[in-house]
C-alpha cells in the first residue's frame, strides 16, 4: 500500500485515479510516498526518508524547494498545460479590463446606489472617465510561447489583433500549435517597441525577474498596458507604478496583486485566480496523479522539473531505477554493479547534473552494491 499526502485540497477526479487498493490518501501522515500540493509552501517542510515524489497539481513550482529534492531524491513533478485554458480566458478577459476600465467603472456605478431618478443622468454625465480602446488591430506581445502563451496568442489572433510572440526556448511542438499569421521575434527588445499590450507567460528565475524594468518600459510604446497571469516578480513594482503615475503605461493587471499596487493608479488588482476553476483543479489533479502512479509503479518520468522525463517499456519482470550525481564514470559504475545479471532493458538520461537509470533485470540486484557507490543518492526496486 502507497501513502500520499495531501497538503491542499485535491480534487477527487485526480484523487479517483489512485487505485483505493493499492494508495491511501490523506492530509495528514508521517511518512508518505509521495505528496500532492497545490499552493502550500514547501520550502521548510520536512520530508521523510519515505518520500519518493511530490505531485504540484499546476505548472508553477516556486513553493518546492525542487533543487533540494533532487539532493534527495525525490522527484517533483508539476502538470503543464492543465490549467492553459484557465489562464487564457482571464488573459483575454483582462484584455478588455485594461482597455475599458471595466472594473473601476463597475466600481464607481456602486457609489451610485440610492440616487434614485439621478442615476440615468449621472451615468450619462460620468461615463466619459472610463472609455477606452478597443483591441481589435492593436498588436499583443506575448512573451513566452508555452501551453499558455501559445493559446492568448491563438485567441487574441481570432479577435483581430496582431500577435507578435517571443520565446528563446520555443519547442517545434509549440511553434505548431501557434497561428500561422502569429510573428516571431528573437529580440525582446523588438516586442517591445512595437506592442500596444504585453502579456507574459514565463517562469520566473534569475534571467527572468524584472522583465518589466525601468529599462525595459522606456523601450516600450507610450501608454502601453501590461497583463501578468504567470509570476509577480517578472514585473518590478515600483517601475510599474511609476510608469502608471507618469502615463508610460496605461494599466497593469495582475494576479499577483501587493500591497503596494492595490487600489494604485491603473492597477487591475486580481487575486491569483488565473487556473481557478473547478476544470482547472480537475485536469490538474488528474494529470499530477497519472504522472505519481507512473512513477511509483513504474518508474515513469514524465514532467518533473528536477529529473529527466524517461520513457520506459510496458512491462518487466524486475526494475531498478537509481538516481544518482552526474559525473563521469558513473555509467560505468553502474553497468558493474549489474554483472551476471540478465538485463533486459537499461535507459540513462540527465537533467541539470541528475541522472537517472532504470535497469530491467530478471531478478533483483544487491541494492547495498548500488547504495553504495558514490554519488548515488536513491535506489528503488520496483
Amino acid at each position: 500500500m502507497y501513502n500520499i499526502l495531501t497538503l491542499n485540497k485535491i480534487s477527487k477526479f485526480g484523487l479517483d485515479k489512485l487505485d483505493a487498493a493499492k494508495y491511501t490518501c490523506s492530509d495528514d501522515c508521517a511518512a508518505p510516498d509521495a505528496i500532492m500540493v497545490r499552493s502550500a509552501k514547501m520550502h521548510d517542510f520536512a520530508f521523510a526518508p519515505e518520500t519518493v515524489a511530490v505531485a504540484r497539481c499546476g505548472a508553477g513550482v516556486n513553493n518546492i524547494p525542487v533543487d533540494a529534492c533532487a539532493k534527495a531524491g525525490i522527484a517533483v513533478f508539476n502538470t503543464p498545460g492543465a490549467n492553459a485554458n484557465a489562464v487564457k480566458e482571464l488573459v483575454i478577459a483582462s484584455l478588455f479590463m485594461a482597455s475599458r476600465k471595466i472594473a473601476d467603472s463597475i466600481d464607481w456605478c456602486k457609489t451610485l446606489s440610492g440616487k434614485g431618478a439621478e442615476v440615468g443622468a449621472l451615468v450619462e454625465k460620468g461615463k466619459s472617465a472610463f472609455a477606452g480602446p478597443e483591441i481589435y488591430g492593436k498588436t499583443l506581445g506575448v512573451v513566452g510561447l508555452g501551453a499558455i502563451g501559445a493559446m492568448v496568442a491563438n485567441a487574441a489572433k481570432a479577435l483581430g489583433m496582431s500577435i507578435v510572440g517571443y520565446d528563446p526556448f520555443l519547442s517545434v511542438k509549440g511553434a505548431l500549435a501557434l497561428d500561422p499569421a502569429v510573428k516571431v521575434v528573437s529580440d525582446l527588445d523588438e516586442l517591445f517597441a512595437v506592442s500596444d499590450y504585453i502579456s507574459l507567460h514565463v517562469p520566473l528565475n534569475d534571467s527572468t525577474r524584472d522583465t518589466v524594468s525601468a529599462d525595459s518600459l522606456a523601450k516600450m510604446k507610450d501608454g502601453v498596458r501590461i497583463l501578468n497571469f504567470a509570476r509577480g516578480e517578472l514585473v518590478n513594482e515600483q517601475a510599474i507604478l511609476e510608469a502608471l503615475e507618469s502615463g508610460k503605461a496605461a494599466a497593469y493587471v495582475t494576479d499577483f496583486p501587493t500591497d503596494a499596487q492595490i487600489g494604485a493608479k491603473g492597477v487591475t488588482a486580481i487575486p491569483h485566480l488565473g487556473a481557478s476553476t473547478p476544470e482547472s483543479e480537475d485536469n490538474c489533479a488528474v494529470m499530477a496523479a497519472d504522472e505519481l502512479v507512473d512513477y511509483i509503479e513504474k518508474g515513469v518520468i514524465t514532467n518533473s522539473v528536477n529529473l529527466p522525463n524517461v520513457a520506459l517499456p510496458a512491462s518487466f519482470k524486475t526494475r531498478v531505477c537509481i538516481i544518482y550525481n552526474a559525473q563521469d564514470g558513473m555509467a560505468a559504475k553502474i553497468s558493474a554493479a549489474f554483472e551476471g545479471s540478465a538485463v533486459t532493458s537499461l535507459v540513462s538520461a540527465e537533467k541539470k547534473g541528475i541522472g537517472y537509470t532504470a535497469v530491467d533485470v530478471d531478478c533483483a540486484p544487491d541494492t547495498a552494491k548500488l547504495e553504495a557507490i558514490d554519488g548515488v543518492i536513491r535506489v528503488r526496486v520496483l
